[in-house]
Formats: C-alpha cells, structure tokens, sequence
C-alpha cells in the first residue's frame, strides 16, 4: 500500500533521515516509536506528504507522489491520508460538525453533501449531542474524537497519527486506543502512530523502532 524507498532528509548540514526503506500494509496498525530527535515525526511528514524529502521515493500503490505537481500533490493527500495530531487542531471559530466536514469542503463537495457525509461519523464516535458546539465547549477527549472523524471524511487510504493520545489522561488514552482498532474492523481503517506509549505500541500489529534518524 506504501512503500517508501531510501528516504532521506536533511535541513542544511543536519541528517534528520538517514536511508529509511519503510512499507505499511493496507489495515495494519504501526507504531512508530524511538527517543526524541529520532526522525519519527519527519516520516510521518514526509509519508503524509506534508514534507518533501532530500532525496528517495514514497509510493501509494503504484503513485509515486513527489512526482506529482503541487497542486496535483494537494488534492492527493486531501483525498487519501488522514492526520490526527497530538492537540486536535479543531478551528475554534467552526462548530464540531464544521470541523468534521471541512476536508470535504476542501475536496468540493457542497455543504449539505459535506455535512451528510460528517453527520454519520460523528454518530458512530459518540458524539452526535455535541455537532453544534464549537471545540472550546468539548473536552479534549471529544476534540481528539472529533479530530479522528475529520481525518475519516474523504476515506483515506491511511491515518497518519502523532503522538494522538500525548495530550489525553489514562481514561481517555484508553478509549482512543480502542476507537483505532474498531476503526480498522468497522471501515478497514489503516494507520501509522507516532507514539511514546508503551501500551499502545504494544497493542499494535507491528512496532518499527527509529533510532538516530534510522530503522533499527
């Protein structure tokens, strides 16, 4: 599903990655995990497109996406890759139910189409009595639950996650947790988690360890 081949980064003299060849199956759980400063974050940028490498190829299937154009680029991870950060990144100004929907508005679907497609998701994470408060009226377990159900609107091939639970106490890590796992029986869900939780990197179908901006 993705295949990534000798991917290197640089930022002037600094080697952050150092040859990285990585492949992430479709409905596998990864967990990517390693000290701080170990390049965890910059592949994920750079799997999600987010970043662009110094040198090295990221394929989805058979795209090879840095040959794509910008815009080209765009559109390609606004319809196949999901994020979920550590802080939710929800817009204070916009309602949960607009928040949700936005990656749809973006890929131009119309609102009532936008807002159809959000409606169900945000019912399936429990969260249907609180569509029309804004992310400053949630807690954070529900921005972080909202954050999921905007990284699924397109259906993405994948989720790219970064440290997602970091910001959760135990209770709701937990939860978090499990809605990963159910995302993958329910929808055939497939992510990539950056994370320093140990339960969590436990629980997954593969963990792939990076230290010193290498896969070891």
């Amino acid at each position: 599903m993705i295949t990534g081949k000798d991917i290197r980064k640089s930022f002037d003299s600094l080697e952050v990655l150092r040859g990285i060849d990585i492949t992430i199956d479709k409905g596998e759980i990864v967990a990517v995990v390693g000290p701080s400063g170990a390049g965890k974050t910059t592949l994920l940028q750079i799997l999600g497109t987010l970043d662009r490498p110094t040198s090295g190829k990221v394929m989805y299937g058979d795209t090879d996406v840095f040959a794509l154009g910008n815009n080209r680029l765009a559109g390609f991870r606004n319809s196949n890759i999901g994020f979920v950060f550590q802080f939710h990144q929800l817009l204070p100004e916009f309602t949960l139910l607009e928040n949700v929907a936005m990656p749809a508005l973006i890929a131009g679907a119309g609102s009532k189409e936008a807002f159809a497609m959000a409606r169900p998701l945000i019912k399936y994470l429990g969260l249907e009595h609180r569509m029309d408060h804004k992310p400053g009226e949630l807690s954070g377990g529900e921005c972080q639950r909202g954050a999921v159900a905007r990284a699924l609107i397109n259906r993405p091939q994948v989720i790219l996650a970064d440290e997602p639970s970091g910001s959760l106490d135990s209770a709701n890590r937990r939860e978090l947790h499990r809605l990963f796992f159910d995302l993958r029986r329910d929808m055939g869900a497939t992510f990539v988690i950056v994370t320093h939780d140990e339960n969590l990197a436990a629980d997954t179908d593969r963990v792939i360890q990076m230290i010193d901006g290498r896969i070891v």
